[in-house]
């Protein structure tokens, strides 16, 4: 199975939480042709009328100006992107291998579309994000102990006896 794992950075800013806010902060980098592949907003808990917005990827000038304008700003907490095949239980194995390190994760957000996996993971320190990136790579590539039920054994029907005919 394929996987990739990359650090990336995220962009985040704070805003009001009214009607319209995600569309004024998404606008100067639509324009700016930016091409999100994630966009998670979020009210704050304990700040009433406050939420946040946090994007991914802002690479160009353009969009960094864009993004920066916006209110927006590079998230110092080490995060990777993982794309791939999915398959039953690979959320879980990748959590367990970072679970076995002791690495403690800071967030997850993760979604399947079609048959590819993706997630973002968040770390409380880039030597974590580093070490994490191998034990994932090494979980995705092992291969999963899920049990497959057993086949059903159907009982052969008794053979029907021939009837001799009516007499």
């Amino acid at each position: 199975m394929a996987l990739s794992v990359k650090k990336i950075n995220l962009w985040r800013g704070e805003l009001d939480d009214k009607p319209g806010a995600l569309a004024k902060i998404l606008a100067p980098l639509a324009t700016a042709g930016s091409n999100l592949r994630l966009v998670m907003g979020y009210r704050l808990g304990g700040t009433a009328g406050r939420a946040a917005v946090e994007l991914f990827p802002v690479t160009s000038k353009k969009a960094t100006a864009a993004a920066s304008g916006a209110g927006l700003a590079t998230v110092s907490t080490p995060a990777l992107l993982v794309e791939g095949d999915d398959r039953p239980g690979l959320g879980h194995t990748i959590a367990q291998a970072i679970a076995d390190a002791g690495i403690d994760l800071g967030y997850v957000v993760a979604q399947v579309a079609g048959k590819r996996y993706s997630a973002i993971l968040g770390f409380s320190a880039d030597a974590d994000a580093d070490k994490a990136v191998g034990l994932i790579k090494k979980a995705a590539t092992a291969k999963l102990a899920v049990k497959k039920p057993a086949a059903k054994k159907t009982a052969k029907k008794p053979a029907r006896k021939k009837s001799a005919g009516k007499k």
